[in-house]
């Protein structure tokens, strides 16, 4: 298997390379170009033209619809937080960060974690950035902050989280306080209780950055190119999880859980795991549902941008799999229980 070290022009220490001597062009991996058939497959089936002939109950249309509207919200920002990572590998000196935030991880975590803000995308985006950050040295504390905080508090969300819920400036206050408080505690339960074991063993050796002597677009090229293609399988697989509930599962299943105060958070959180919605969109999803309490509402709207099908697909394929079962689930729990504070103070 290729080393990512490798793709973004790093030589890796088992292998020494002499000065001005150029670098071995390598071919892609088995396991890469499997996932790229994997992104084409599922992409094919999504987007099957309708020329050609294949079963149309209503019930796979809406599959499809679905998992097309998934993929193509979702991607955008993919893009955007592949690019983001190549240009971090590539262009940014290796200690700026470890220069920018505090010394103490346990400081960090809070920077990092408010630092979310300036990244005006989902958490397609923030997957690939986070990754970034790791192997450039930044603490996973620090960087899974800022992975939980980036797709739930910026600008582009609390906006649509203002228009979807007019005349309710503490829903907007809630979401961000309560993104907030789940971003630095999980940032803070990894320094507690993390192991780095549970990370793919790449994650664990930083990069230097550039070298001299290596193009920094190609570098850039190359790890845009693996991240692009490795989180993108993913990201289709999620797709298909997520439409394969929306389709599957009636509406009066809502209804059976809405007159539960208790029930109605828990139902909420989970449903938000399970539909996927890109955070960007989820207030007006959120809105809609007016037979569920506020609070349980403020839960959809903060699990669902830190723990969805498709970002457990992406966190599994990136971090490994050990890392995001674990990862995922005390999210979930953190998350609801700064949902249910936050909603009893501001709500």
């Amino acid at each position: 298997m290729e080393k990512t070290d490798e793709l973004v022009g790093t030589a890796p220490s088992a292998v020494a390379v002499p000065p001005g001597r150029p670098r071995p062009a390598r071919r892609p991996g088995p396991w890469l170009l499997g996932i790229a058939l994997a992104l084409g497959a599922g992409a094919a089936a999504v987007l099957l033209p309708a020329g050609v002939p294949w079963p149309r109950p209503p019930a796979v249309q809406a599959w499809r619809t679905v998992c097309l509207a998934i993929t193509v919200q979702a991607l955008p920002f993919l893009l955007l937080g592949t690019v983001l990572s190549g240009a971090i590998n590539a262009f940014v000196p290796a200690d700026l960060f470890t220069r920018v935030l505090p010394k103490r991880p346990a400081l960090a975590v809070p920077v990092a974690g408010a630092a979310g803000a300036v990244l005006p995308g989902c958490e397609c985006a923030s997957v690939p950035v986070a990754s970034s950050l790791i192997r450039r040295g930044v603490p996973p504390a620090a960087a899974f902050a800022f992975l939980l905080s980036a797709p739930a508090i910026n600008p582009v969300v609390l906006v649509a989280t203002a228009v979807a819920f007019p005349g309710s400036p503490a829903m907007v206050a809630a979401r961000l306080l309560a993104s907030l408080a789940t971003a630095a505690v999980m940032g803070w339960l990894w320094l507690w209780r993390g192991k780095e074991e549970w990370l793919r063993p790449l994650l664990r050796q930083s990069h230097t950055g550039h070298r001299p002597g290596h193009g920094r677009w190609r570098e850039f090229r190359l790890g845009f190119q693996h991240d692009f293609l490795h989180a993108g399988g993913f990201l289709v697989f999620g797709a298909m999880a997520a439409a394969t509930f929306n389709v599957g599962v009636p509406g009066s299943v809502l209804n059976a859980f809405s007159g539960s105060p208790w029930l109605s958070v828990v139902f909420l959180a989970g449903l938000a795991v399970l539909l996927a919605v890109c955070s960007e969109a989820d207030a007006f999803v959120a809105a809609s549902l007016t037979g569920f309490s506020p609070t349980a509402r403020l839960a959809f709207l903060v699990v669902g941008p830190m723990v969805d099908l498709k970002l457990i697909a992406l966190q599994a394929g990136t971090f490994g799999r050990a890392f995001a079962w674990r990862f995922c689930t005390a999210t979930t729990v953190v998350a609801v229980a700064a949902s249910v504070l936050t909603a009893g103070a501001l709500l």
